[in-house]
Protein backbone atom coordinates (compact mmCIF):
# COMPACT_ATOMS: atom_id res chain seq x y z
CA UNK A 1 0.00 0.00 0.00
CA UNK A 2 1.33 3.46 -0.92
CA UNK A 3 2.05 6.11 1.70
CA UNK A 4 -0.88 8.23 0.50
CA UNK A 5 -3.28 5.28 0.59
CA UNK A 6 -1.92 4.23 3.99
CA UNK A 7 -2.53 7.71 5.41
CA UNK A 8 -6.22 7.47 4.53
CA UNK A 9 -6.79 4.59 6.94
CA UNK A 10 -4.73 5.92 9.85
CA UNK A 11 -6.50 6.93 13.03
CA UNK A 12 -6.86 10.69 12.68
CA UNK A 13 -8.44 11.58 16.01
CA UNK A 14 -8.34 10.00 19.49
CA UNK A 15 -8.91 10.73 23.17
CA UNK A 16 -6.66 10.27 26.19
CA UNK A 17 -7.56 8.62 29.51
CA UNK A 18 -7.87 12.05 31.13
CA UNK A 19 -10.35 13.14 28.49
CA UNK A 20 -12.40 9.99 29.00
CA UNK A 21 -12.57 10.75 32.72
CA UNK A 22 -13.92 14.19 31.80
CA UNK A 23 -16.54 12.57 29.57
CA UNK A 24 -17.59 10.27 32.39
CA UNK A 25 -18.04 13.18 34.79
CA UNK A 26 -20.00 15.17 32.21
CA UNK A 27 -22.52 12.32 31.92
CA UNK A 28 -23.87 13.42 35.31
CA UNK A 29 -24.10 17.10 34.40
CA UNK A 30 -26.60 16.85 31.54
CA UNK A 31 -29.70 14.93 30.55
CA UNK A 32 -32.38 13.15 32.51
CA UNK A 33 -31.19 11.70 35.82
CA UNK A 34 -32.24 8.17 34.89
CA UNK A 35 -30.12 8.24 31.72
CA UNK A 36 -26.91 9.49 33.31
CA UNK A 37 -25.56 6.19 34.61
CA UNK A 38 -26.48 4.51 31.33
CA UNK A 39 -24.51 7.16 29.44
CA UNK A 40 -21.45 6.64 31.61
CA UNK A 41 -21.76 2.88 31.17
CA UNK A 42 -21.80 3.33 27.39
CA UNK A 43 -18.68 5.53 27.47
CA UNK A 44 -16.81 3.18 29.78
CA UNK A 45 -17.80 0.01 27.92
CA UNK A 46 -16.73 1.41 24.57
CA UNK A 47 -13.45 2.76 25.96
CA UNK A 48 -12.65 -0.55 27.66
CA UNK A 49 -13.59 -2.91 24.83
CA UNK A 50 -13.10 -0.85 21.68
CA UNK A 51 -16.50 -1.94 20.41
CA UNK A 52 -17.79 -0.41 17.21
CA UNK A 53 -21.04 1.47 17.70
CA UNK A 54 -22.90 -1.03 15.53
CA UNK A 55 -21.77 -3.78 17.87
CA UNK A 56 -22.49 -1.84 21.06
CA UNK A 57 -26.14 -1.22 20.21
CA UNK A 58 -26.71 -4.94 19.58
CA UNK A 59 -25.52 -5.99 23.02
CA UNK A 60 -28.01 -7.87 25.17
CA UNK A 61 -27.74 -8.26 28.94
CA UNK A 62 -27.30 -12.01 28.51
CA UNK A 63 -23.95 -11.45 26.76
CA UNK A 64 -22.44 -10.36 30.07
CA UNK A 65 -20.92 -13.37 31.79
CA UNK A 66 -19.16 -14.27 35.07
CA UNK A 67 -20.78 -11.60 37.24
CA UNK A 68 -20.39 -9.00 34.51
CA UNK A 69 -16.63 -9.48 34.28
CA UNK A 70 -16.69 -10.88 30.71
CA UNK A 71 -18.48 -9.81 27.55
CA UNK A 72 -19.30 -12.49 24.99
CA UNK A 73 -19.52 -11.35 21.37
CA UNK A 74 -21.15 -13.87 19.04
CA UNK A 75 -20.26 -13.79 15.37
CA UNK A 76 -23.59 -12.33 14.29
CA UNK A 77 -23.15 -8.99 16.08
CA UNK A 78 -19.56 -8.40 15.03
CA UNK A 79 -18.57 -6.45 11.95
CA UNK A 80 -18.05 -8.80 9.01
CA UNK A 81 -14.65 -8.95 7.38
CA UNK A 82 -14.56 -7.78 3.74
CA UNK A 83 -14.28 -11.36 2.50
CA UNK A 84 -16.02 -14.69 2.97
CA UNK A 85 -14.58 -15.24 6.45
CA UNK A 86 -16.73 -14.29 9.42
CA UNK A 87 -15.11 -13.23 12.71
CA UNK A 88 -15.18 -15.98 15.34
CA UNK A 89 -17.06 -15.56 18.61
CA UNK A 90 -14.90 -13.92 21.24
CA UNK A 91 -15.03 -13.24 24.96
CA UNK A 92 -13.58 -9.93 26.13
CA UNK A 93 -12.38 -9.65 29.70
CA UNK A 94 -13.69 -6.40 31.19
CA UNK A 95 -11.73 -4.11 33.46
CA UNK A 96 -12.77 -4.22 37.11
CA UNK A 97 -14.05 -0.65 36.88
CA UNK A 98 -16.19 -1.51 33.87
CA UNK A 99 -17.58 -4.60 35.58
CA UNK A 100 -18.51 -2.67 38.73
CA UNK A 101 -20.16 0.12 36.76
CA UNK A 102 -22.19 -2.27 34.61
CA UNK A 103 -23.32 -4.15 37.72
CA UNK A 104 -24.47 -0.94 39.38
CA UNK A 105 -26.14 0.24 36.19
CA UNK A 106 -28.07 -3.02 35.77
CA UNK A 107 -29.22 -2.84 39.37
CA UNK A 108 -30.45 0.74 39.03
CA UNK A 109 -31.58 1.08 35.44
CA UNK A 110 -35.06 2.43 34.88
CA UNK A 111 -36.11 0.06 32.10
CA UNK A 112 -36.02 -3.73 32.06
CA UNK A 113 -35.12 -4.78 28.53
CA UNK A 114 -33.22 -7.55 26.79
CA UNK A 115 -30.94 -4.90 25.31
CA UNK A 116 -28.09 -3.79 27.55
CA UNK A 117 -28.60 -0.15 26.62
CA UNK A 118 -32.23 0.92 26.05
CA UNK A 119 -33.19 4.45 25.11
CA UNK A 120 -35.84 6.78 26.42
CA UNK A 121 -38.27 5.88 23.64
CA UNK A 122 -37.18 2.38 22.58
CA UNK A 123 -35.96 -0.88 24.07
CA UNK A 124 -32.60 -0.47 22.30
CA UNK A 125 -30.56 2.70 21.76
CA UNK A 126 -29.71 3.45 18.12
CA UNK A 127 -26.28 4.13 16.65
CA UNK A 128 -27.29 7.76 16.10
CA UNK A 129 -28.52 7.94 19.67
CA UNK A 130 -25.06 6.95 20.92
CA UNK A 131 -23.41 9.52 18.65
CA UNK A 132 -25.76 12.28 19.77
CA UNK A 133 -25.14 11.45 23.43
CA UNK A 134 -21.36 11.54 22.98
CA UNK A 135 -21.52 14.89 21.22
CA UNK A 136 -23.54 16.40 24.05
CA UNK A 137 -21.30 14.95 26.74
CA UNK A 138 -18.13 16.05 24.93
CA UNK A 139 -19.53 19.54 24.51
CA UNK A 140 -20.36 19.72 28.22
CA UNK A 141 -16.88 18.45 29.14
CA UNK A 142 -15.10 20.64 26.62
CA UNK A 143 -13.18 17.62 25.35
CA UNK A 144 -11.24 18.38 22.17
CA UNK A 145 -9.61 15.17 20.96
CA UNK A 146 -6.07 14.94 19.60
CA UNK A 147 -5.48 14.86 15.85
CA UNK A 148 -2.87 13.23 13.66
CA UNK A 149 -1.47 16.61 12.53
CA UNK A 150 -0.71 17.63 16.11
CA UNK A 151 -3.69 19.96 16.46
CA UNK A 152 -6.80 19.52 18.57
CA UNK A 153 -10.22 18.75 17.18
CA UNK A 154 -13.60 20.11 18.16
CA UNK A 155 -15.98 18.58 20.66
CA UNK A 156 -18.04 17.40 17.69
CA UNK A 157 -15.09 15.15 16.73
CA UNK A 158 -15.76 12.93 19.75
CA UNK A 159 -17.48 9.90 18.23
CA UNK A 160 -17.71 6.18 19.03
CA UNK A 161 -14.74 5.57 16.75
CA UNK A 162 -12.76 8.28 18.53
CA UNK A 163 -13.17 6.21 21.69
CA UNK A 164 -12.09 3.09 19.77
CA UNK A 165 -8.94 4.87 18.61
CA UNK A 166 -8.46 6.00 22.21
CA UNK A 167 -8.26 2.35 23.26
CA UNK A 168 -5.27 1.86 20.96
CA UNK A 169 -3.64 5.07 22.25
CA UNK A 170 -4.10 3.94 25.85
CA UNK A 171 -2.77 0.45 25.23
CA UNK A 172 0.35 1.69 23.42
CA UNK A 173 1.17 4.84 25.37
CA UNK A 174 -0.25 4.51 28.89
CA UNK A 175 -0.39 0.83 29.78
CA UNK A 176 2.84 -1.16 29.93
CA UNK A 177 3.69 -4.34 28.09
CA UNK A 178 1.22 -4.18 25.20
CA UNK A 179 2.22 -4.84 21.62
CA UNK A 180 0.42 -4.17 18.37
CA UNK A 181 -0.75 -7.78 18.56
CA UNK A 182 -2.50 -6.99 21.85
CA UNK A 183 -4.18 -4.00 20.21
CA UNK A 184 -5.17 -6.17 17.25
CA UNK A 185 -6.74 -8.76 19.57
CA UNK A 186 -8.65 -6.17 21.60
CA UNK A 187 -10.00 -4.34 18.56
CA UNK A 188 -10.50 -7.60 16.63
CA UNK A 189 -8.89 -6.56 13.36
CA UNK A 190 -8.77 -9.13 10.59
CA UNK A 191 -4.96 -8.99 10.49
CA UNK A 192 -1.99 -7.42 12.25
CA UNK A 193 -1.33 -5.47 9.06
CA UNK A 194 -4.64 -3.66 9.55
CA UNK A 195 -3.60 -2.69 13.07
CA UNK A 196 -0.23 -1.45 11.84
CA UNK A 197 -1.74 0.66 9.08
CA UNK A 198 -4.22 2.32 11.42
CA UNK A 199 -2.17 2.77 14.58
CA UNK A 200 1.59 2.54 14.05
CA UNK A 201 1.90 6.35 14.24
CA UNK A 202 0.36 6.41 17.73
CA UNK A 203 3.55 4.83 19.07
CA UNK A 204 5.28 8.12 18.24
CA UNK A 205 2.77 10.39 19.95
Amino acid sequence: MSESANSKVRAKVWVTPEQVEALRSACYAIGADYLQQRNEAIVVTMYDTGLRVGELVQLNVELLRNNNSDLYLPTEIQKDYPNENSPPPVTLELADDTSRLLSAYLTNRWKDSLALFPSRSADRISEQGVRNMLHKVADEAGVRPYKIDGSRGDTSDVTPHTLRHGVAYRMMNVEEGNTLYDVRNRLRHRSIQTTERIYDHLLKV
